[in-house]
């Protein structure tokens, strides 16, 4: 199982610090193949991230694509302090709460949906996806969001902190956490 996970984390690995942080100050100049560029190589973290608040596919997506309407607009105002990566998923997480606030609701997770985070990674099975998605239930929320933050985006710890604006030490601790349930999990589907 966590082979799933760091295989997902290899294969839907966003582009390093420099290539996002080029990738914005082009769009900020108008740059629309840049703006492709940085659709494709980030969507997938933003749709999880907005998956993950949400609960819902189809409102996932349409945050999906406000965050990217919103980071095209914002672009300008983008400074190249902090993580790139922090700065998007911090658009699209805030575009989220907004979200659940409008709506004032949250739903469980659909079988589809679940199996739309790894990304598509083709070396990840179906049973593989289906012995994740059972192992990713029994986690929080937060703890959920951590995992497949980390995994899926590949986003350091530290950086995931800024993003869901918990201290370090919350998040380590999380993951940790995580990662022990999952494990238990695997063990128990081995020797089940």
């Amino acid at each position: 199982m966590l082979m799933v996970l760091e295989s997902m984390a290899s294969e839907a690995a966003v582009p390093d610090r420099t290539k996002l942080d080029q990738l914005l100050i082009a769009v900020a100049h108008g740059d629309r193949e840049a703006f492709g560029t940085l659709y494709q190589c980030t969507r997938s973290a933003v749709y999880s991230l907005t998956l993950s608040y949400l609960h819902h596919g189809e409102d996932a997506q349409d945050v999906t694509q406000d965050a990217f309407v919103r980071i095209w607009e914002n672009a300008p105002q983008y400074q190249s302090r902090g993580t790139p990566m922090a700065w998007i998923l911090t658009i699209a997480k805030n575009l989220a709460l907004m979200r659940l606030r409008e709506r004032g609701r949250e739903q469980d997770l659909e079988d589809e949906e679940w199996d739309a985070i790894p990304a598509q990674a083709p070396s990840v099975t179906s049973e593989d996806r289906a012995l994740l998605q059972d192992a990713l239930a029994q986690l929080s929320q937060r703890e959920r969001q951590v995992v497949l933050l980390h995994a899926v985006t590949g986003l350091k710890h530290r950086e995931i902190a800024q993003v869901l604006d918990v201290p370090l030490a919350t998040i380590l601790s999380q993951y940790r956490r995580a990662l022990k349930k999952l494990n238990v999990r695997l063990k128990g589907e081995e020797n089940g």
